[in-house]
């Protein structure tokens, strides 16, 4: 009996690994099968497990990383200890300790791929909500960014600064970006249904170190993002990775959408954040595009509150600068190649055509 207990035992890790790269495999063969997928198993995985962790006042998987980095160093002790002190047989020992590991690695492929891997491969939402890109002009670009400055100018008489001059976020904003993203979701469809409690990290310097803003947990659905950076990145940042929750994985359109959805929010500081993360996309595309004189005329109209905001932020990933960074921006680069957005990290910078898609469409 005994026996075959570790027979099966045995079968699960090539199991679940087996099936996740299936589904993977799948889901790159046919945009179709992902995208009934990320409409309907998807859909239903964050009606209920997002559902369930959206109760947490905390980040479980935050918590759950801690125990298990505790869990892989006690095992490890443990592992020691019956090795030299109960002088267990040593080939024994470490088979049950490499299946252990095999198992607990299958197992998150799995829960990525159920949680988002198969999403990559769905229809992107700029299809779904009609937004054609098309090659832009550096007098249209230089448009949006003015026209972005007065949608910043006008929130920022609306909202509390902080002793510095900065953006003070007040009241309920996790709620507001629950409301936000159901605001937008009445708008297109394919951004309706539940979104979960977005979570700050108890510890956002691990954030902060690799020059990161926000992050989607796949293994629990959660939303979190990096308590600890400036101000005006939270409510923009939140909006975005909700966007995930409806499994819409490209980071450029997480931003478009992040952007639509503080728009909507009727949350002026809400408006205020989307509007600067436009703008600062859409300033780098004009000044990298040989625009740096019409770039400073625009910059300068900017009022006195987002020029600080701007500064502040600036001044606080900076200081992260340095190796950990760098090698967190190549992982995150390769990543997001494993995963078809061919541009890596540059793709973040595409969400400017998506915005001057939308403002042909009359936006502004």
């Amino acid at each position: 009996m005994g026996k075959t207990k570790w027979k099966k035992r045995d079968l699960a890790a090539p199991a679940l690994f087996l099936a996740a790269l299936l589904l993977q495999l799948l889901a790159r063969q046919s945009a179709a099968f992902a995208q009934v997928y990320r409409t309907t198993v998807y859909r239903l995985l964050v009606e209920t497990l997002g559902r369930l962790m959206s109760l947490l006042p905390f980040s479980f998987v935050e918590i759950g990383l801690y125990l298990l980095l505790l869990s892989a160093a006690g095992s490890l002790v443990w592992l020691v200890w019956r090795l030299v002190c109960r002088r267990e047989k040593w080939r024994q020992t470490l088979i049950q300790a490499v299946r252990a590991v095999l198992l607990a690695v299958a197992a998150l492929f799995f829960a990525y791929t159920v949680g988002c891997g198969i999403n990559y491969h769905s229809r992107a939402f700029s299809a779904e909500a009609g937004f054609v890109t098309e090659p832009s002009s550096r007098e249209e670009l230089a448009g949006l960014c003015r026209a972005l400055v007065e949608e910043i100018n006008e929130a920022a008489a609306q909202i509390e600064t902080d002793g510095d001059g900065c953006l003070l976020l007040q009241g309920e904003y996790k709620e507001t970006a629950r409301r936000a993203m159901a605001a937008v979701g009445e708008i297109y469809p394919s951004l309706s249904g539940f979104y979960p409690r977005p979570k700050g990290l108890l510890i956002s310097r691990i954030l902060s170190v690799q020059k990161i803003e926000g992050i989607y947990s796949p293994f629990t659905l959660e939303a979190n993002y990096n308590q600890e950076m400036p101000a005006v990145n939270i409510p923009v940042t939140m909006c975005h990775e909700l966007s995930h929750l409806r499994g819409f994985m490209r980071e450029d359109e997480a931003n478009f959408i992040a952007y639509l959805a503080c728009r909507e929010s009727g949350d002026p500081q809400f408006v205020y954040s989307g509007a600067i993360l436009a703008f600062i996309h859409s300033g780098n595309a004009l000044y990298g595009d040989g625009g740096q004189e019409e770039y400073w005329e625009i910059y300068d109209s900017l009022c006195e509150t987002a020029r600080r905001d701007l500064s502040r932020d600036s001044a606080f990933w900076r200081q992260f600068d340095g190796k950990v960074a760098e090698v967190s921006s190549q992982v995150n680069d390769a990543y997001l190649k494993a995963n078809r957005q061919e541009d890596g990290v540059k793709s973040y910078g595409r969400m400017v055509d998506l915005l001057l898609a939308m403002y042909r469409q009359g936006g502004q």
